[in-house]
């Protein structure tokens, strides 16, 4: 059976995801855009392997090579009004949000089936730049079950509360373009 025969349209993902096409303007993209230029990505490490996708982080970190999470510098000024109109989005007062991810992903670049950390509860994203497979998959007996939706530029994702979020894993395709996520972590 494919993806598209199961879940038809957002109310077939799985219950808590939210979607909200058009968070933020092409001018304030823009803008964003220019800001994160001048951050200090660098490489993702896991395990003592580098991925194929930049990151930066503020608030706190997630080390994945042992170090758990660690307090980081404070998130930038100018990611404070996202963050406020993300979690209104998600009522929830924006100032729990203590820890902000930001991801560039190269063209042609994925990342495989995981589930964030059950350290972080509510998780945002949004995605600029590009459109971008988001794909949601959760066990359902002894198969699973899959979903998939289209990140467009200027969108926010939301993946539900609690330590186990969802319940399900999930991952990205590959994008056409240089892509980036700023993900709010609670």
């Amino acid at each position: 059976m494919r993806q598209a025969e199961l879940f038809q349209s957002l109310s077939d993902l799985p219950e808590g995801f939210r979607y909200r096409p058009d968070l933020v303007s092409q001018s304030e993209e823009h803008s964003l855009i220019q800001r994160l230029q001048t951050l200090p990505f660098k490489e993702f490490e896991f395990h003592g392997f580098l991925a194929k996708r930049r990151v930066v982080s503020f608030g706190w970190r997630y080390d994945f090579n042992g170090g758990g999470l660690q307090k980081t510098e404070e998130m930038p000024t100018f990611l404070l009004p996202l963050r406020e109109r993300a979690a209104a989005f998600a009522a929830i007062p924006a100032a729990s949000f203590q820890q902000v991810l930001l991801t560039e992903y190269r063209p042609s670049t994925t990342i495989g089936w995981h589930k964030d950390r059950a350290v972080f509860g509510e998780v945002l994203g949004i995605s600029l730049l590009s459109p971008c497979t988001f794909r949601l998959r959760r066990k359902a007996g002894t198969r699973w079950q899959r979903a998939s939706l289209e990140l467009q530029p200027l969108s926010l994702s939301a993946s539900g509360a609690g330590p186990d979020g969802l319940g399900a894993q999930h991952s990205r395709g590959r994008s056409p373009a240089i892509f980036h996520n700023v993900s709010e972590h609670r």
